[in-house]
């Protein structure tokens, strides 16, 4: 099952897509919450329902509907770096013993289509294709092996990188350096968990200008799924709607010699086994 969100006169609505078509779940169901949030929040029990209320409603075609990103206002943006063994060994960094965590902020999220801005400030903008986990039902101290149902839904993400920011400014401004406003689209929908049997063997490719410049596999993965919730959870609550983005494959653009870095004109595709391509084009500011 793939949600979104859509801007409707009456504001951010979740709708899911129904063939060609989305259908407004909320219009269809009165007793299902217009809000994405307070969907997810409902957990796994609510997925028949959804299922339900899109068999029966009145489907409105996808391309007279305006997107927003799946969850316009998440209250945390959670991102793993260093996260595939791949990554690890073209940047010649070893292997974490635990998970190494950032943020960006909830200012930075963008949808699929939508433009990735150059800011002024920077000049060597860099992608990162990854798998983002959506938070469902929130909690704290979660077990890994209960971190499955608090999940509620999968999608494409690009952790877009200030490089010059993150890497060379006094003391590394990482939280800058990722945060710039649409430095972190992400869709085209939210994969729902259950329609995810085995999110750690998926194929993970991100195209730049239709070139291949990352192709691996979920299976690369450091820490899983399970253990990232699990270890975020162990320092702060999650919230339904927050987004965990799970790390990047090699064949980053500051990696490569000579680097590749975002330029106005370019056209970024992420490509997850599943869940579908995000395109987003690149403009100057």
């Amino acid at each position: 099952m793939k949600l979104t969100t859509y801007q409707s006169d009456r504001g951010p609505r979740v709708a899911g897509l129904y063939g060609t078509a989305l259908v407004d779940v909320n219009d269809s169901d009165p007793a299902l919450p217009s809000c994405p949030k307070a969907l997810l929040a409902r957990g796994w029990d609510v997925f028949p329902r959804i299922q339900r209320a899109l068999a029966v409603g009145r489907p409105v075609p996808l391309e007279t509907m305006r997107l927003l990103p799946p969850i316009p206002n998440p209250e945390k943006i959670v991102c793993a770096g260093l996260n595939y063994a791949d990554h690890a060994r073209e940047t010649d960094m070893p292997l974490p013993a635990e998970p190494v965590l950032f943020n960006k902020f909830p200012t930075a999220v963008a949808a699929d289509g939508q433009a990735i801005v150059l800011p002024r400030a920077s000049r060597e903008v860099d992608y990162e294709a990854e798998l983002v986990v959506v938070v469902g039902q929130g909690g704290r101290h979660i077990k890994p092996e209960n971190a499955r149902r608090h999940i509620a839904a999968y999608c494409c993400g690009n952790d877009v990188s200030a490089r010059d920011w993150q890497l060379r400014k006094p003391g590394g401004q990482w939280l800058l350096g990722k945060s710039f406003d649409g430095f972190a689209p992400f869709g085209p929908w939210l994969v729902t968990a259950d329609a995810v049997p085995d999110v750690g063997r998926l194929a993970i490719e991100l195209r730049l200008n239709g070139h291949t410049m990352q192709r691996s596999n979920t299976s690369q993965w450091i820490f899983a799924v399970d253990a990232l919730v699990s270890y975020v959870s162990g320092v702060c609550t999650l919230s339904p709607g927050d987004l965990i983005f799970t790390g990047t494959p090699s064949g980053v653009g500051f990696a490569r010699r000579p680097p590749v870095f975002l330029q106005p004109g370019d056209r970024v595709e992420v490509e997850i086994e599943g869940l579908g391509v995000l395109t987003n084009p690149v403009v100057a500011e």
